[in-house]
């Protein structure tokens, strides 16, 4: 048990080190959009259709799962 509690903190404080590099490039993201609208591009229309998809993909894919699991649940009851 202690390994794991061990292995857990080791794992967040991972993530939090290297998450710094991640929030970094949001506001120049952010920036380069705007410029581009107003420069009457659309790179930012298809930026926010790229954030919908990346949203939605764990989304669907938990879904996806689930409705399997659930029909492979339903055809073990039965037997």
């Amino acid at each position: 048990m202690i390994n794991y509690m061990k292995f857990i903190f080791t794992l967040i404080l991972v993530i939090l080190v290297v998450s710094n590099d991640i929030f970094a490039q949001c506001p120049m993201c952010r920036m380069a959009a705007e410029s581009n609208l107003e420069s009457g591009g659309s790179a930012g229309k298809g930026l926010n259709t790229g954030i919908l998809y990346l949203l939605a993909i764990p989304y669907l894919m938990v879904f996806v799962l689930a409705m399997i699991w659930r029909k492979h649940r339903s055809r073990l009851a039965k037997n």
